[in-house]
């Protein structure tokens, strides 16, 4: 056996490998750098448009997609409400409407403490909801229910609707509520937020001098069946403390609601 030639075989096969491992190595080191400078370059571009933003979490966030059933309400829960309540309405269907007693004075700026109270004591389920917002238009106040711990935006199978009536005083409310929350996918990696910015600016949603004031992950409707539905992660941009803008926290996709479902713009 030929010892030299055998040494000579491995020294080539390692400085092959060598070789290879190497530019390896700087296809992936190149392509990070690639990455942050691009990241870089749309920071620049959100300078120039002098759109600011709050911080949000550098570190890689993961999610999964969920599924639930709108709850049907029963004379259980009904008499759960019976003098809190001067008319209750909605036994076997899935919207409760509630008339109050005695309308709930509120302040012409309205904060989420003013109600808190009254939502954890007397409406079923209360500690599974969080303020949403505040309509001027429809003299609403909705707050959307939560689930693993964040928000159900806009969903009308998961909100209690408060209707402000004269002298700014709550009169009634109508409430959802989504039960058998599951699992469907394992938690995967979703879309950073600048990420989500990014594909609002190329969008054209975000006008120059934009404030993005509050940056919140939630889940909305992805697909609404008669019995079910399929919820995603999203992202939701405040914008000048008024607007809400949503992207699809997987897809990268623009939410856009109206008052009973959704549509996406690519």
């Amino acid at each position: 056996m030929d010892w030299s030639k055998i040494k000579t075989i491995f020294i080539i096969t390692f400085l092959i490998l060598d070789v290879y491992l190497l530019y390896q190595f700087m296809k992936i080191r190149d392509a990070n750098k690639y990455e942050v400078i691009s990241e870089a370059s749309f920071e620049e571009k959100l300078k120039a448009d002098e759109i600011t933003y709050k911080d949000f979490p550098k570190d890689p966030i993961k999610a999964q997609y969920l599924s639930a059933k709108p709850k049907v309400f029963t004379q259980v829960d009904t008499d759960k409400l019976k003098g809190k309540s001067e008319d209750i309405r909605g036994t076997g269907t899935t919207t409760l409407h509630v008339t109050l007693e005695k309308p709930i004075k509120i302040t012409a700026k309205f904060e989420p403490a003013e109600l808190s109270t009254f939502i954890n004591d007397n409406v079923l389920f209360g500690e599974d909801y969080q303020y949403g917002e505040k309509s001027d238009k429809d003299q609403s106040i909705t707050y959307f229910q939560t689930a693993e711990n964040v928000p159900l935006f806009k969903n009308i199978n998961g909100m209690i609707t408060f209707k402000i009536g004269d002298k700014n005083q709550i009169v009634s409310y109508d409430q959802t509520y989504l039960v058998e929350m599951e699992k469907l996918t394992a938690k995967e990696e979703i879309l950073a937020p600048l990420k989500a910015i990014e594909t609002l600016h190329q969008k054209g949603m975000l006008k120059s001098k934009s404030n993005i004031t509050k940056i919140e992950l939630g889940y909305s409707t992805l697909i609404q069946l008669a019995a079910s539905q399929v919820l995603a992660p999203t992202w939701r941009f405040e914008v000048d403390g008024k607007e809400s803008l949503f992207v699809n926290a997987f897809e990268g996709q623009i939410i856009q609601f109206n008052s009973d479902e959704k549509s996406k713009v690519e």
